[in-house]
């Protein structure tokens, strides 16, 4: 596995956070604050993989604007 979904371990594409599978269980604010390209989407790459290491349930991750 090159690239594993830091959540449920299975492969996800290159350049992808999350599998598909677990990206579409994100809700939707969040993935919309992930899709943002700015000077701080690496901040928010962090809080999401920050929250799935400490086991909050993916339908509940909130990241920043």
């Amino acid at each position: 596995m090159n690239n594993p979904c830091p959540s449920c371990r299975q492969p996800k594409g290159a350049r992808k956070y999350l599998c598909l599978t677990c990206w579409d269980t994100l809700p939707a604010l969040a993935r919309r604050h992930l899709n943002r390209r700015d000077q701080r989407a690496m901040s928010r790459l962090q809080e999401l993989y920050r929250q799935i290491a400490e086991g909050v349930p993916l339908r509940e991750i909130e990241v920043s604007p």
